[in-house]
């Protein structure tokens, strides 16, 4: 039996290696090791196809062993209680007894099979799906659930009620099973599989809706959570605590009377299946009885058949009991489709040799992801090497969409962007990011040490070019007065940086690798005069090795490095040219010309007029 029992293993683990040989699926030790990833849907149905009739194999193996136990009671009351053998019971026993366990270990190798599989799913399509999600939310500007549905696929084919559907198209085998006894009893377990069947379209078509509103629902409500808890501080110090309590109190008090709803609606069809089983498992044997007290039906098939009827029943009344799982893995199968054949994979690029940090903006026109309305329109400059633009405006001008157009987050409406006279779109995503260092206007640090930021949390990062860059931004030393350095953690109750030394480290992020061309989007915001002097020696050493700079200000000293000037209003061009020239033009604010003169003792340059900036 133990041989048998090694054979058997020995196969499934045969079949699986094979099937999965180009797929890395083995156990799980290996598997987490392997690095297999595909671009589509179908690419993993290609590889999962064989293992998906690898545990048809074992669950028809796994059924037709389902018929040892009706079987073994058929010959203990027909034959053994008849002849009163006591080897013919032991011999029966022992060939159950190996049969049996046969069964539980196909049942246990399938199962193996069949959650490995899900994690391939997973595994092999995290890396096509999380860019998927990405690109979407940037062209939708709303957040994606497809790493959600992803995982909500993998836990059903993990969960014993996948197993379970593959047990459904042995059921009509059990149901015919029980006509060979006697054609009453197959009527009779017919119908009642019929109605169960019944009860799980009811069930699906009923349920399916309120299922989707809750998982919805609960999503909002978390989405709230976790921005109110990024948010703690500024919700405590403005006293809105309550306030905001009873905002994500309001959503999680939908959220779970949807649930209710669903679960209310799904548990009365799994309670009206569980007895209905129940129902027919009873009736089975008092119509077997009385077709015995007929001398028309033996007693051992009597038992026989009310188990064939257990079994024959038992997978519809697990789908339906487990159909909340089951809908949402339907769900997130459609979501999936859905992303990416909406998000179609990225030919890979030609790698181009490193670009010169020259500029040219034609025509741009730019409508933001999930609106309509364009806010820049007609949009023209260039920039060359060794040279600083400063993009000035007031605010709502289109400063930071022109940031965000240039960095290739926001694609062209119309016009051109070519860095190098190569369109951005010919550059890959990544590689286009360590081309262009980039400062947004919030600087947003991630979890990790401050290293681990500066380094975008590329894991194999030159500790040496870290330092590089941290001292390129001037704060090299800043940082070395952080309880741990270079290792302080950015986020958690151990981070401790200010808003100006949070931008400071933004900076480095942004000079880390080398850049040929630098975004600021209002680089000083945070800054104090150290920190602004620090960030202009920082443009200047950019400009000075041939990089360039494109710095979006709304303070006069950010522009004091720069050569020239873009003046946006109303996103338009309104001006452009050297920065003299283009002060001397401007019609400065009469409110701040009376503020600046009002103070005549503060000489610090983030309080000079734009007149007095140019001089």
């Amino acid at each position: 039996m133990l041989r048998a029992v090694k054979g058997l293993r020995g196969l499934a683990t045969y079949l699986t290696r094979n099937a999965l040989e180009n797929g890395s699926l083995t156990d799980g030790a290996r598997m987490a090791n392997t690095d297999t990833s595909y671009s589509s849907l179908d690419a993993f149905r290609a590889v999962a196809r064989p293992i998906m009739w690898t545990i048809f194999v074992f669950s028809m193996a796994v059924n037709a062993l389902m018929l040892t136990a009706p079987l073994y009671m058929l010959q203990v009351y027909d034959r053994v209680l008849g002849s009163r053998s006591e080897e013919t019971l032991l011999a029966l026993s022992i060939l159950v007894l190996f049969l049996m366990t046969m069964m539980g270990v196909l049942d246990y190798l399938r199962g193996r099979v069949s959650a490995r599989v899900g994690a391939q799913l997973q595994d092999g399509l995290d890396a096509r799906v999380f860019s998927a999600e990405l690109k979407r939310a940037r062209q939708s500007g709303q957040t994606q659930t497809g790493l959600q549905d992803l995982e909500a696929v993998q836990r059903l084919m993990a969960s014993p009620v996948f197993l379970s559907l593959f047990d459904l198209p042995w059921t009509p085998l059990f149901l015919a099973a029980i006509f060979v006894f006697h054609p009453w009893l197959g009527w009779l377990a017919l119908s009642g599989g019929g109605v169960l069947i019944a009860l799980a379209l009811l069930n699906q078509r009923r349920n399916r809706a309120p299922l989707r509103e809750a998982a919805a629902a609960a999503r909002t409500a978390e989405i709230t959570a976790l921005g109110l808890q990024n948010e703690a501080e500024l919700v405590r110090s403005l006293g809105m605590q309550s306030s905001v309590f009873a905002r994500w109190r309001q959503e999680r008090k939908a959220s779970l009377a949807l649930a209710m709803q669903a679960s209310d609606g799904v548990g009365g069809y799994t309670t009206a299946t569980k007895t209905l089983r129940m129902v027919l498992q009873s009736a089975m044997l008092g119509l077997g009885a009385y077709l015995v007290l007929q001398n028309q039906l033996t007693a051992g098939a009597m038992i026989a058949a009310s188990i064939l009827l257990g079994r024959a029943l038992a997978p519809i009344e697990q789908v339906i009991g487990q159909w909340a799982a089951v809908d949402r893995a339907r769900a997130g199968w459609s979501g999936l489709v859905e992303l990416l054949e909406a998000v179609p994979e990225e030919a890979p690029r030609l790698p181009l040799p490193r670009p010169s940090a020259a500029l040219n903006v034609h025509q741009l026109s730019l409508v933001p992801p999930g609106d309509t309305t364009p806010v820049l329109r007609g949009v023209s400059f260039a920039l060359r090497p060794g040279e600083a633009v400063g993009v000035i405006g007031s605010s709502g001008a289109g400063k930071s969409s022109l940031a965000r157009a240039v960095i290739g987050v926001w694609p062209p409406s119309g016009g051109q962007i070519r860095l190098d006279h190569a369109s951005l779109d010919q550059f890959d995503g990544d590689v286009l990011g360590r081309l262009i260092g980039y400062l947004p206007q919030r600087v947003a640090l991630f979890p990790g040490t401050i290293a681990e930021n500066i380094a975008r949390l590329d894991p194999g990062a030159d500790p040496e070019a870290i330092v590089a860059a941290a001292k390129r931004a001037d704060a090299h030393e800043m940082i070395l007065r952080q309880p741990l350095g270079y290792d302080t953690p950015t986020a958690g109750p151990q981070a401790r940086l200010s808003g100006g030394q949070i931008q400071r480290v933004g900076l480095a992020r942004a000079l880390y690798g080398d850049p040929v061309l630098l975004v600021l989007d209002e680089p000083n915001a945070n800054l104090d005069h150290d920190g602004s002097q620090a960030l202009n020696r920082a443009v200047r050493d950019m400009t000075a090795s041939g990089g360039a700079a494109l710095i979006m200000a709304h303070r006069p000293a950010a522009i004091e490095v720069c050569d020239k000037l873009l003046m946006l209003e109303g996103g338009q061009v309104r001006m452009f040219g050297p920065r003299e020239e283009v002060l001397r033009k401007t019609v400065l604010n009469h409110a701040d010309l009376q503020s600046t003169q009002a103070m005549p003792g503060r000489v610090a340059v983030d309080e000079k007029p734009w007149a007095e900036v140019a001089s």
